[in-house]
């Protein structure tokens, strides 16, 4: 898949647990898991902007384009 999610590497950045992270933005930790492996079909930008907003990032630290 050309979209690769780096949160796993913002998260070691940030020294935060995943299961933290799902609590702050209100989201389960089963579906953060899907978030992060690359899985998921489809985020919602209230979910990506509470994801920045818990993390101090922007988008595009955490989604990244590579063709291919």
């Amino acid at each position: 898949m050309p979209i690769i999610v780096n949160l796993d590497l913002i998260l070691a950045e940030r020294k935060m647990k995943s299961k933290e992270l799902a609590e702050i933005i209100g989201i389960t930790t089963a579906n953060l898991s899907i978030l992060k492996s690359g899985k998921a079909k489809a985020v919602r930008f209230s979910t990506l902007e509470a994801i920045c907003k818990a993390l101090d990032c922007q988008p595009a630290d955490i989604l990244e384009y590579v063709e291919g």
